[in-house]
């Protein structure tokens, strides 16, 4: 290196590298203790890290009560067992871990998180049998996919070209973190003036988006791909839903050129609930306004909200 260059002053960091450190406001427990989300730390060394061998699950407080959270314990510890982890927690103390992290944080809000790492192995063992998995939680303030605006007037959603993880590599019935291809999506929505993306299946076919479902609605009768996706609880509040209202749903192939021609479209995720999609590719979905389908079960989801059959209560401190 010349002189010169030796002491030519550094690039001054962008406004989003200032603080490495910067957290949301929550609670987090690891390790036998609750601590604050800033000090919440995994080792370079395991394997969730390193690998993304992890599985985890989301569920979401709202008005200070949790929505569905035993339909989100059930998969998470489907997913341990699918993954070959174990955690020294049952249903019920997983249930208090997760409690007391809303309860400690304040949230009346919320995104929770339950998840577990494959952990480290003591002699950095290849063999994952070697490793000690690692269960930690967190509560942190409540986010949403679509933000206020896009609620109201919908999404832009980019179909990708890109094929999502076939269910023959990842079971996709595992939530996981092997995200590489829904974030490659993602920046394919936003090169094409998309605002967020969806994923084909191995066939061609309409797969999922980044962290949700999508369904489509066509002379009143609902549809929402079948396979290679994540049975995502929210997916499955909207068959109950439609249930309820006397409405046809079912999973089945979504082809891409169905997706294009439905009258309505929307997307369903912990992270937002029920959030409607108004164009595809630049092009208006049905009349390019949110649908009377998609506002009925987007009321009747947050309805639900208040009802102790589909709630449990936070008790604050």
């Amino acid at each position: 290196m010349n002189q010169q260059a030796r002491h030519r002053p550094l690039p001054s960091l962008s406004a989003r590298h200032e603080d490495p450190h910067s957290y949301p406001a929550g609670v987090a427990y690891l390790d036998g203790q609750f601590v604050p989300v800033s000090q919440a730390k995994v080792s370079v060394l395991d394997y969730g890290f390193l690998h993304s061998d992890a599985t985890y699950d989301t569920v979401h407080v709202w008005e200070g009560r949790f929505f569905r959270l035993d339909l989100h314990i059930e998969r998470f510890f489907g997913g341990l067992e699918r993954l070959h982890m174990s955690i020294p927690f049952d249903r019920e103390g997983v249930r208090q871990i997760l409690h007391d992290c809303v309860a400690l944080s304040g949230h009346r809000a919320a995104y929770v998180e339950m998840l577990c790492t494959r952990g480290a192995s003591p002699t950095f063992s290849r063999d994952p049998r070697d490793a000690v998995n690692r269960f930690m939680a967190f509560s942190i303030p409540l986010g949403s996919i679509a933000n206020a605006e896009q609620m109201q007037r919908g999404l832009h959603l980019v179909i990708s070209d890109r094929v999502r993880i076939p269910p023959a590599s990842v079971d996709p019935a595992v939530k996981n973190y092997h995200w590489l291809d829904l974030v490659g999506g993602l920046y394919d929505a936003y090169d094409r003036g998309g605002e967020t993306a969806l994923l084909l299946d191995f066939n061609g076919n309409v797969a999922e988006g980044p962290g949700f479902n999508v369904f489509a609605v066509k002379d009143g009768r609902l549809a929402t791909p079948a396979t290679g996706v994540l049975a995502g609880i929210t997916r499955r509040t909207v068959f109950d839903l439609c249930t309820e209202t006397s409405l046809f749903c079912e999973a089945r192939t979504v082809s891409v050129p169905e997706l294009r021609s439905a009258d309505e479209v929307f997307i369903t995720s912990t992270a937002g609930g029920i959030m409607p999609v108004t164009i595809i590719d630049g092009a208006p979905v049905g009349t390019g306004k949110v649908g009377p389908i998609t506002m009925q079960l987007k009321d009747l989801y947050w309805d639900k909200h208040r009802d102790p059959l589909w709630t449990s209560p936070v008790h604050y401190p």
